[in-house]
């Protein structure tokens, strides 16, 4: 195995976007370097089952069926 070829992991702080902070190993900045998260799983919708935007379906359905209406895939 070559020699140097992995990074240096060292204990860094992350703050989340509450205020709590947690030690955790990384790459990333120097040993005892602080995190602070603008976006977390503790606030973001994606790992909080938080409602996005629905589209007006109907709405769509309704302007699809007003331009294609006379279409129709059976032979007459």
């Amino acid at each position: 195995m070559k020699a140097d070829t992995h990074p240096d992991y060292h204990m860094i702080k992350v703050q989340m976007t509450d205020g709590t902070v947690y030690e955790t190993r990384s790459t990333w900045g120097k040993e005892g370097d602080l995190m602070q998260l603008e976006i977390d799983p503790l606030a973001h919708p994606a790992w909080t089952g938080g409602r996005g935007q629905m589209l007006d379906s109907g709405g769509q359905v309704a302007r699809f069926n007003k331009r294609f209406g006379g279409l129709s895939l059976s032979k007459k």
